[in-house]
């Protein structure tokens, strides 16, 4: 028998208070201060009582110094594969006042109590700034985080201090079953204020927290669809806007090299295509283009393959349209899957109205790979990857069923490859379905 050891390493940074909002896959910790690191292994953690495991922080290259860094305490828990999840949205009512001049600034955060008596915080909200009757954006809460309906969970309020101190408003204890009944009955829950004594009882409070909202939901993976039946179909669209620059000109992301050296939007289509189209059976794909110049006019959507219809054959069908759009340019019902590759250069001006629209999506048996292109500012299409395990949310307060979209940045790709790859059949095994591994 053979056991495969595997060291966890943890990271401790102090990140600034003004990113409270912002998802944690979005920071940039080499801007933030470095604390201290510890690792241990798994099995040091799961024999130890209560699976909870306490490190000493030490400095990067392993010594702890004259310097006490502080200590990590690691808890482990088995989790059992469930799709079950909750949507949740709350808001609060009189709540105390915990500033001087202003309004406090609260958010929740939710605790699971554990086995050992402790408990876990599972998720938060984010902070509504200077409002004592807050109403927070909706949680999406899996199975995998508070186990079952009946499991304790601890609702705590805080009021936000920038300098990371914040002050207790007030606590509950309720479970999922108990959040759903105060939505069918649309009452309110009272906040309790903590004794300072042992054993006190706490001060019950006027704040009260009220469920606006209370669904269950099953969360869908890429396996989930095609395991149970449904067949890929793979499409691409593709970015023709006046920002990639004309394709005459050697500058242009879509210039076509006489040598055969493929642009940006070739690579894109060659290295994504060649390895989406093995799992589309037919291998007939949907091509469009958008923002480019048809018949006189700039058409927001129009098949690469002209008059001959939407669908090409293959990866080479779809570089021959692309190419064939450039000169230009100067069935639902069936149980398929669809993979749409978006090849473009440029930021989004309709960012709301576009996790409008995948929010609407996320229902559908639809996975979204967007290759970014060029030099430009790619941030705002990382939030619609949603990689932080944030769910994109709609204007409407509705939150994605699951995470439909993989952003990759063509530039990082390709510097990464010529580092890791030395051959080509290594290197487009890298791409991955949105959704295939969960977020």
């Amino acid at each position: 028998m053979c056991f495969l050891i595997c060291v966890s390493r943890f990271h401790v940074y102090d990140v600034d208070t003004k990113y409270y909002n912002l998802p944690v896959e979005m920071l940039k910790l080499n801007d933030a201060e470095f604390l201290g690191e510890g690792s241990c292994v798994l099995s040091e953690i799961v024999t130890k009582q209560g699976q909870s495991l306490t490190l000493d922080l030490q400095n990067r290259n392993g010594n702890r110094g004259l310097t006490n860094l502080g200590k990590l305490t690691v808890h482990a828990e088995e989790i059992v594969a469930s799709r079950n999840a909750i949507e949740v949205k709350f808001h609060c009512s009189r709540l105390e006042n915990k500033d001087l001049f202003s309004k406090s600034d609260p958010f929740l955060r939710i605790s699971r109590i554990v086995e050992n008596g402790g408990s876990v915080p599972i998720c938060k909200t984010e902070v509504v700034d200077n409002n004592l009757n807050p109403i927070w954006r909706p949680l999406c809460l899996t199975k995998q985080q508070f186990v079952s309906k009946d499991n304790p969970l601890i609702i705590e309020c805080f009021d936000f201090n920038s300098s990371g101190n914040h002050v207790l408003i007030g606590n509950l204890q309720k479970s999922v079953a108990d959040l759903e009944k105060l939505h069918e009955q649309k009452t309110g829950a009272n906040f309790i204020l903590p004794s300072s004594a042992r054993h006190g009882h706490g001060k019950v409070l006027k704040g009260q927290l009220f469920v606006d909202h209370f669904s269950e939901k099953q969360l869908y993976s890429f396996i989930d669809y095609v395991s149970s039946g449904f067949e890929l179909n793979f499409m691409v669209a593709v970015d023709f806007t006046a920002s990639n620059g004309h394709p005459r000109d050697p500058d242009s992301l879509h210039y076509i090299d006489p040598s055969g050296r493929f642009n940006a939007y070739q690579q894109a289509i060659m290295e994504v295509g060649e390895v989406i189209q093995f799992y589309d059976s037919d291998k007939h794909f949907p091509a469009w283009g958008f923002g480019g110049v048809t018949n006189g006019a700039v058409s927001h959507c129009f098949n690469l393959n002209g008059s001959s219809g939407v669908e090409v054959e293959g990866v080479q069908g779809i570089m021959a349209a692309y190419a064939s759009a450039l000169n230009h340019s100067l069935s639902c019902n069936s149980r398929k899957y669809f993979v749409l590759l978006i090849i473009t250069d440029g930021v989004l001006t309709d960012l709301q109205e576009t996790k409008d629209a995948l929010v609407r999506a996320s229902d559908l048996p639809l996975s979204i790979l967007i290759v970014g292109v060029g030099g430009a500012d790619f941030k705002q299409m990382e939030i619609l990857d949603a990689d932080n395990g944030c769910r994109l949310e709609s204007s409407t307060g509705r939150v994605a069923t699951r995470d439909i979209v993989q952003f990759v940045p063509m530039k990082e790709v390709l510097a990464e490859w010529a580092k890791l790859c030395s051959t080509s059949s290594t290197r487009r095994t890298t791409w991955a379905v949105p959704d295939l591994h969960e977020k």
